[in-house]
C-alpha cells in the first residue's frame, strides 16, 4: 500500500467515525448503587461498591498484619541482643523499626475493623501467615541482613498487594501505599548501614 493510499484510507476512516465528543461515556453515578448503600447500615462504611472483593482484601490484610508483627517482633529481639562497637546506633534503628512497624500494624488492624472483619492476632498462625521470617542471629551483620531481606519481602507484598487492590478498595489502597513507602526508608536505611 502506498503512501498515498494509507492517507486516503485514514481520510476515509476519520470521516466515518463519529467525532470523539460524541463517543465518549458520560459520567454519572450509579443512582441504583447509592440507593443500595442507603441500606444494610450494620455494614458502617462498606457499601455495595466493595463487591465480592472484601472478604479477599481482609484476607490480604490479616495476612499483612501477621508480617508486621513478625517484623516487631525480629526487631525487638535484635534491639535487645544487638551487641558490638557499633550495637548502639543499630540496636536503636532496631527499635525506631520496630516501633514503626507497631503502627503499620495498627493501621492494618483498623482497616479491617473498618472492612467489619476481624484483625488476627493469634500467635498460634503468625509465622505460618506471615510474609516475612523471624530470626535470631547474634551478629549485627546478619541481623542488618536478616532485615533487609525481610523488608525486601515486605516491599514486594505490598506492591502486588496495591496491584491486586487496585481500584477494589482505594481506601485501603492508599494505607497500603503510605506503609510500602515506610518500608522502602527501612530498606535503604538497613541497606546503608551494611554497607558501612
Amino acid at each position: 500500500m502506498s503512501d498515498s493510499d494509507a492517507a486516503a484510507n485514514t481520510a476515509t476512516a476519520n470521516r466515518t467515525q463519529p467525532p470523539l465528543e460524541s463517543r465518549r461515556t458520560p459520567l454519572r453515578l450509579d443512582e441504583s448503587a447509592l440507593e443500595a448503600a442507603k441500606k444494610s447500615l450494620e455494614e458502617g462504611p462498606v457499601t455495595p461498591s466493595y463487591g465480592p472483593w472484601r472478604d479477599d482484601i481482609v484476607k490480604l490484610l490479616n495476612d499483612a498484619l501477621a508480617t508486621e508483627l513478625v517484623c516487631i517482633l525480629r526487631y525487638k529481639r535484635h534491639h535487645f541482643t544487638a551487641t558490638g562497637l557499633a550495637s548502639p546506633a543499630i540496636a536503636e534503628e532496631f527499635m525506631v523499626h520496630a516501633q514503626e512497624e507497631t503502627q503499620h500494624a495498627d493501621q492494618i488492624a483498623q482497616r479491617i475493623v473498618q472492612l467489619g472483619g476481624e484483625p488476627d492476632f493469634s500467635p498460634d498462625s503468625l509465622t505460618r501467615r506471615s510474609h516475612a521470617d523471624y530470626d535470631e542471629s547474634s551478629g549485627l551483620e546478619a541481623m542488618l541482613r536478616a532485615n533487609l531481606v525481610a523488608e525486601r519481602v515486605a516491599i514486594e507484598a505490598y506492591s502486588q498487594m496495591i496491584r491486586l487492590i487496585d481500584d477494589k478498595d482505594s481506601t485501603t489502597r492508599r494505607v497500603l501505599e503510605s506503609i510500602l513507602s515506610q518500608e522502602q526508608e527501612h530498606a535503604n536505611e538497613l541497606s546503608d548501614w551494611l554497607a558501612k
